[in-house]
Parts: C-alpha cells; sequence; structure tokens
C-alpha cells in the first residue's frame, strides 16, 4: 500500500504519488526503514534535524500528524506510524 522510493525521493500511496515535504519525506523513512522500534520525539528530531535545530518536539508531532494525513486510510486510527504513549512513535509492518 506504501512504497517509498528512496533514490527518487517518491512516496506512493496505492500507487498513486503523494508529495512529501524534505523533512516530512526523511522522517518517514527514517521510520520506515527501522521497523517496529520506537523512537522518542528527542530522539527522531536529533536523528532528522539534527544539531542545527532550532524547534522543539511539538515539530516532531506536527509533521508525524501531516505524514499521516498523506499515508494512513483513516489518521486518527494509523495503521503504519503508532503513537506508543508516553515513548515515541515506531512504524509498523
Amino acid at each position: 500500500r506504501v512504497k517509498i522510493l528512496t533514490q527518487a525521493w517518491r512516496v506512493y500511496v496505492d500507487d498513486k504519488e503523494v508529495k512529501f515535504a524534505n523533512k516530512e519525506f526523511e522522517l518517514l523513512l527514517f521510520l520506515a526503514t527501522n521497523p517496529n522500534i520506537v523512537f522518542s520525539k528527542p530522539t527522531l528530531l536529533d536523528r532528522i534535524w539534527g544539531l542545527d535545530c532550532f524547534g522543539d518536539v511539538a515539530t516532531v508531532t506536527v509533521h508525524i500528524n501531516r505524514i499521516r494525513e498523506k499515508i494512513e486510510e483513516d489518521s486518527s486510527n494509523p495503521k503504519f506510524i503508532e503513537t506508543v504513549w508516553g515513548a515515541g512513535y515506531r512504524f509498523k509492518i
């Protein structure tokens, strides 16, 4: 259902291309290439935005929500990116 073409920086959902901002793509790719591992918001902020980031962990939440809206059938009941309450997020396969 979700296909990520890493070399082309493209994402397809049900064979339809969906446009992603760079950080959205990087976050999705990071989670998808590390399936079933829970990452905290601070860890994701560090891994995706790096040391140059002046934002806070709310940035991660906003980006996760945007990704869910693009790849999930029902973003309020996600099948791919799961919230692990009190711990972070994981990509389920």
